[in-house]
Order: structure tokens, then sequence, then C-alpha cells
């Protein structure tokens, strides 16, 4: 007799809780960066965005926030570039401006001063020397300071030695043509118009002193050459006689 054992009903199938757990942990490992790959780590959190992690390539790629601050950055910095520029060219523009400013009233300065200083050449020229000292007084006062006008500051200076000359003020002649050669180092008019003032106030070293500086400038002038071998007896008589009454009053 076969005995027939009652079949026993199968189970239900259910999912594996280690296999949910060990999904769960590759997943969890996936998002905190431990996961194999980025693919993996795509599939195993695209059902739960709202877990508050974000992977590396998260942050850095698909952050949708990130690349238009950057770009603001960018256009910020661009609009500030400009701005510089733009402010840069304006500033040069005043500077330009106030240059070319300045150089105009200088020019007319100039003008001004070449006029009076003709006045007063007309007026030298009719003997009219204190009246002549006037305008080259205005011709210098007029013309603006800067190399660019030494030369006519030099020349007014000089012409006013030149009236103090005939005036007989000799120890003015002397300041005139002092500031005239420190305008204008090489001006042979105004050494031999100084050498021949000082001449005349018996400083006859000090005059072949400013000879000897023409000749320096210019060794073929022979008027320079012909008052030094003049002067030289009478620096050296003047030399004595000052020793002799240096002596005198030790005595």
């Amino acid at each position: 007799m076969v005995v027939i054992e009652p079949i026993k009903p199968t189970p239900p199938v259910q999912e594996s809780t280690e296999e949910n757990s060990s999904t769960a942990t590759t997943a969890e490992e996936i998002l905190h960066g431990t996961g194999n790959t980025v693919e993996s780590a795509t599939a195993a959190t695209s059902g739960n965005d709202s877990d508050g992690y974000e992977t590396a390539s998260e942050t850095e790629l698909n952050d949708p926030d990130r690349e238009p601050e950057k770009n603001n950055k960018t256009v910020s910095n661009h609009d500030n570039s400009d701005g510089d520029v733009r402010r840069g060219v304006k500033e040069e523009e005043r500077k330009e401006e106030s240059e070319s400013g300045d150089n105009e009233l200088n020019e007319k300065a100039l003008v001004q001063a070449n006029d009076a200083k003709l006045e007063g050449n007309s007026l030298f020229k009719s003997a009219l020397y204190e009246e002549a000292l006037l305008k080259y007084e205005l011709a210098i006062q007029v013309a603006p300071d800067g190399p660019y006008s030494a030369e006519i500051r030099s020349i007014c200076h000089a012409n006013r030695a030149a009236c103090f000359s005939k005036l007989g003020k000799f120890e003015e002649t002397i300041k005139e043509c002092t500031k005239a050669i420190e305008l204008n180092s090489t001006y042979i008019k105004a050494l031999l118009r100084r050498a021949e003032a000082r001449e005349k106030l018996e400083q006859y070293e000090e005059a072949i002193a400013d000879m000897t500086k023409i000749l320096e400038l210019d060794q073929s002038n022979d008027q320079a050459r012909r008052t030094i071998i003049r002067l030289k007896p009478l620096a050296d008589e003047k030399r004595e006689k000052m020793k002799e009454e240096m002596i005198g009053e030790l005595k």
C-alpha cells in the first residue's frame, strides 16, 4: 500500500532582507562617495533625491546655482574693468586739456614778455635808461617760470645791467649780470659786462676771473685775452698795496 504524503504548500517568495540591506548599504556607501562608480551612485539614488546627500560630482558639475554665480562674477569684473578704463581715459583727457591750457597761457606770456623787451630796447637806444629798466623788469615779471623762458629772462637781466652801467651804478650792474649768468652760464656778453663793471670798482682779480671764463668758452676772444694782460699788473699792484696796509695795521 502506497502512502501518499500531502504536499505542503510552498510559502510565498519574499525579497531577501539581506539583499535589501546589502543594496541599501551599497547605495549609502555610494552616496557618501565610497561606491565604485558614478553610474552606480546615480542608479542607487535616483529614487531618493530628498535624502540630503550630494556627491562631489553633483556639487561641482550638476549644481545649477554655481555656474550663474561664476558668470555673474565674470560680468561684474568685466564691468569694473570697463569702468576703470573709462575713468583712466577721462583723467588722461583732463590732464591733456590742462597741459594744453597751460601751454597756451605760457605762449601768450612769452609773447608779452618779448614785446616788453623790444620796447625796452627802443628806450635804451633813445638813452632813456630809467624807462628801459622798467620795461625789462616787466618782461622778467611777465615771463613764465621754467627752462623754456630762461633765455628771455637772462637777456633782460643783462640788458638791465647795461642800463645800470650807463647810469654809473656798477654794483647793480654786477648783480644783474650775475642773475643773467645764473640762468645761462655760457652767456659771454653778461660775463664781459660784469668784468667791465668789476674793473670800474677796482675788483681786478674778479674781473680777470670773468675774462678767463670767457676764454674757456671762446678761445678766439681777443678782447678777453687783452683785458687779462692789462689787468694782471693792476691786480698785482692792488694785492701788494693791501699787504702793506695790513702790515701797517699790525705795527
